[in-house]
């Protein structure tokens, strides 16, 4: 006979709760119930309603395929849709995308989804690979429809990175983003690990400890230096998401707008139109 135990839905819930460290009257006041009621709920002693469950997720903001799954391990059926990008029902959200991206040329911009794959691109984006590529393969591998990851492309150390003057500064934040990102998205956890399998720079640090350092610039930028350009090209980027999505992809999407960080990018980039 198979004793084994088998977390209750109210055992997962607690487990989501530690994790976003929240007190159990935090979350009964976030969904107006009492702690008495939670504590039945998270120590099996009581099974809480599929509304009652929806409003519990919310309160602790949980991705929607989080949700789903927790909501099916309490025995009721998904809540959240998951409907394809070029589904007729998603056509305002890619037009929304699509006029971002356009409105944002010829500065690079992108659509990522949770796992920083690309989704769609601008013609300023297909630029700025030419320009750091010094070829069309990622364009040609973009537009054939091969799968193509931010993280991958930053990762390759015969890619990109070769090309950034602050690589260390640059991959040490994209490292701490993804460590932040893993418990929402677990998915993530090969690429942190192949984050962590880079070697440590003189500077690394664990994201528990702080250390005294200078004040930062107000944004990071990405700095790189290209062949047959007398300046480096300097970017910062800012993110767009939906306010209020209630469909899985939706809510996975992410527009990166990358912006010049200096007049001479700035300039080089005025060129793209």
């Amino acid at each position: 006979m198979d004793t084994r135990h088998t977390p209750h839905i109210g055992e997962h819930m607690k487990q989501v709760r530690h994790v976003r460290r929240l007190s159990q009257m935090e979350l009964s006041l976030r969904v107006g119930v009492s702690q008495r009621h939670l504590s039945f709920i998270e120590t099996g002693r009581a099974q809480p309603s599929r509304e009652m469950l929806l409003a519990l997720l919310d309160a602790l903001e949980l991705p929607l395929s989080q949700r789903n799954e927790l909501l099916m391990k309490a025995g009721y059926a998904p809540y959240f849709p998951a409907t394809a990008l070029d589904s007729a029902d998603m056509q305002p959200v890619r037009e929304a995308l699509l006029q971002l991206l356009a409105a944002h040329d010829p500065n690079p911009a992108m659509v990522l989804d949770r796992q920083w794959n690309l989704v769609l691109v601008n013609r300023g984006m297909l630029a700025l690979w030419r320009t750091l590529s010094g070829s069309d393969a990622l364009v040609q591998a973009y537009e054939s429809g091969t799968e193509l990851n931010v993280l991958d492309l930053m990762l390759d150390p015969d890619g990109l990175q070769q090309l950034l003057v602050n690589r260390d500064e640059l991959l040490e934040e994209l490292h701490q983003r993804v460590w932040r990102e893993v418990p929402h998205e677990p998915a993530l956890q090969p690429r942190l690990e192949a984050f962590e399998a880079r070697g440590a720079p003189a500077k690394r640090r664990s994201p528990h400890v702080t250390t005294t350092m200078a004040p930062p610039s107000p944004v990071l930028a990405a700095r790189f230096r290209v062949p047959g350009v007398e300046h480096e090209l300097a970017f910062f980027s800012m993110f767009t998401t939906f306010g209020t999505p209630h469909d899985i992809t939706a809510a996975s999407l992410k527009v990166e707008h990358l912006f010049p960080a200096d007049e001479a990018t700035r300039a080089y980039v005025r060129q793209w139109l």
